[in-house]
């Protein structure tokens, strides 16, 4: 694609598969700002799609539209407020690292039960054996 590549609504929205409403509302929240052609009609560029790439990326390590929000303004400040940006995304990153450790421990206790199911199935555990006592006895806990 070239840089002077220009997307409507639709297909901005469809290149992140979003709704045209979705994109009004980020746009309603300030976090983008598309270009308005001669008629007022809203289009992007790639600058637009790469900088929606990077908001979604935020919003999905778990950063709140109100984050997002101050988030963008501070980057409208230019770099004067790059301390605080930087504290942002430092926060968001440990909020995501706490969040993901309590998935892997999730993903461990499915993973324990899948495996004490499996090990019962092939006659490997006694049936008296419950998930609690395998669970000790592999060092882990609920």
């Amino acid at each position: 694609m070239t840089g002077s590549q220009q997307y409507s609504i639709r297909a901005f929205a469809d290149i992140f598969g979003l709704t045209p409403a979705t994109v009004r509302y980020y746009e309603s929240l300030g976090l983008i700002s598309p270009q308005r052609s001669v008629n007022q009609r809203r289009f992007y560029t790639e600058k637009d799609v790469d900088w929606m790439r990077f908001i979604l990326h935020l919003k999905n390590t778990g950063m709140s539209m109100e984050q997002l929000q101050q988030y963008v303004l501070l980057r409208s400040q230019g770099d004067i407020t790059i301390a605080e940006r930087l504290e942002l995304l430092l926060q968001t990153r440990d909020n995501f690292l706490q969040q993901q450790a309590k998935l892997q421990k999730h993903l461990q206790i499915l993973n324990d039960k899948i495996e004490w199911y499996q090990r019962r199935q092939q006659g490997l555990l006694s049936e008296q054996v419950s998930f609690a006592e395998y669970l000790i006895s592999n060092g882990h806990s609920l």
